[in-house]
């Protein structure tokens, strides 16, 4: 039986580092990120799922000043082109020397758009913020990626933590890493449910549940706060968030015989009412963000933004037909504070951005993306805001069903992390700090035995 054990846990597939043992790293680390750039230096491929708040940006900036200096060559950090200028300024704060491709700092800095035109040869290794981002590019944009840098021996992906249902954003990470193709991951830990979408037809195999996740221990950390790892979580407890529903618009009559009023189940009655009610809907949205203070409003119409940044004092739209640097500009002013309020959409603005300086945001409309709905407020309600954050939500009467579901899609989401998160806990302990969950700290510490426990010569301890 220990030989048939020993047999398949050979056959368990595992990523094995391929690193450095990293030194020197910056004295302002906390305990979690020195813990987790130690780790990423020793595996040389790997990824960090880090919770928004919890030091991604600088956990990258020390790996990949630790790479540079343990090769003597430069790293390229790959972001989207909003986060550059905060990437470099947060570089600066720890003595890391980056710059843009056309500067020479240990770090070079470039977005993603720009990458395939470019000439990697002179890097060592490469990191991608904001890794995510990849489930959203076309398949020719990942698979460029992924081609690109496939020969280097470093390579980081970072990110917040993955949704945990979603295995085509994980497939997509362990082929950049090296660490295994989409189809390899999909044979041996799922099974398609013979639906349509070949993206979504793919659940776990139910004996494969716990061997999936322990897998991807071997070459990512996920930690939603630093006690997922044992470590304190004192500072990381966020402020209140404060999401008030706003109802703008009245109750539409109700149909002929009917008591009362049924909510848009369409697409098209929900996007008719939402044009019908716009000019109420901007006149609220200017009321809450024409108070003191900083505020972002987010949008999902090219109308809604434009009307909305009309209407609102010292406000700076931000939209995507944007010239690609006048958008950076735009919304480094806001993070800044040169520009208050800031209109965009969570297409623009929703991944990356580090404006804990606000704690007032408004969505002009309901959004049936919850995904995209929680990163937009994690720009705010992350780890380093002091203050309450409040959300306004904006809806119409005929938004009661996107309402609905985005509240389901938010308490499944948070199930669905908090068990992911626990099903690694026990492996990434191992892996990242050298001990398992419930394992004492101090458990390698000498002990010293009291006299009245040690036997007498010719004694015997027990009959």
């Amino acid at each position: 039986m220990t030989d048939y054990h020993t047999f398949v846990k050979s056959k368990r597939r595992t990523h094995a580092p391929s690193g450095f043992d990293a030194s020197n790293l910056h004295p302002s680390l906390f305990d979690h990120q020195r813990a987790i750039v130690s780790w990423a230096c020793r595996m040389g491929r790997c990824a960090i799922f880090a919770d928004t708040g919890l030091g991604k940006t600088r956990m990258q900036l020390e790996w990949c000043r630790s790479v540079a200096h343990h090769t003597g060559r430069p790293v390229l950090l790959i972001a989207p082109l909003s986060v550059i200028p905060q990437t470099i300024r947060e570089a600066a704060s720890i003595g890391v020397h980056a710059t843009r491709t056309d500067g020479d700092g240990d770090v070079r800095l470039v977005n993603y758009e720009r990458v395939e035109r470019m000439d990697v040869s002179v890097f060592a290794g490469v990191a991608l913020d904001e890794s995510s981002i990849l489930k959203s590019y076309d398949g020719a944009t990942r698979t460029m990626l992924i081609d690109k840098f496939a020969a280097f021996p470093y390579r980081l992906a970072c990110t917040a933590t993955p949704a945990p249902n979603d295995h085509t954003e994980l497939g997509n990470h362990a082929e950049f890493l090296g660490v295994s193709t989409r189809q390899e991951m999909l044979a041996e830990f799922f099974v398609h449910d013979g639906s349509s979408s070949s993206a979504r037809g793919w659940r776990l195999k139910g004996h494969a549940r716990s061997d999936f996740w322990a897998w991807v221990a071997t070459w990512a950390v996920v930690v939603r706060k630093p006690s997922d790892l044992g470590f304190s979580d004192e500072g990381y407890n966020l402020p209140p968030l404060r999401i008030h529903q706003v109802q703008v618009g009245d109750e539409p009559e109700p149909e002929s015989g009917a008591l009362f009023s049924a909510p848009a189940m369409g697409l098209n009655d929900q996007r008719r009412t939402r044009r019908e009610t716009m000019p109420e809907r901007i006149d609220t949205a200017r009321s809450i963000a024409s108070k003191d203070g900083p505020c972002i409003v987010w949008c999902e119409l090219n109308d809604e933004s434009t009307a909305a940044s009309g209407s609102i004092d010292g406000s700076v739209e931000v939209r995507g037909s944007d010239d690609p640097e006048d958008k950076a500009e735009r919304l480094d002013r806001f993070s800044t504070g040169d520009a208050r309020v800031i209109v965009t959409k969570p297409s623009i603005a929703g991944f990356g951005m580090n404006w804990q300086h606000c704690r007032r945001m408004v969505f002009i409309g309901a959004t049936h993306s919850y995904e995209s709905f929680y990163q937009a407020v994690r720009r705010c309600w992350r780890f380093g805001q002091t203050d309450p954050v409040d959300v306004y939500v904006l809806q119409t009467p005929a938004d009661g069903a996107i309402v609905a579901s985005l509240a389901r899609k938010a308490e499944a989401a948070d199930e669905m992390a908090a068990q992911m998160v626990a099903l690694m806990k026990d492996e990434q302990m191992a892996a990242v700090v050298g001990r398992r969950a419930g394992t004492p700290k101090n458990a390698d510490r000498a002990v010293t035995i009291p006299d009245w426990l040690h036997t007498k010569e010719g004694d015997y301890a027990c009959d």
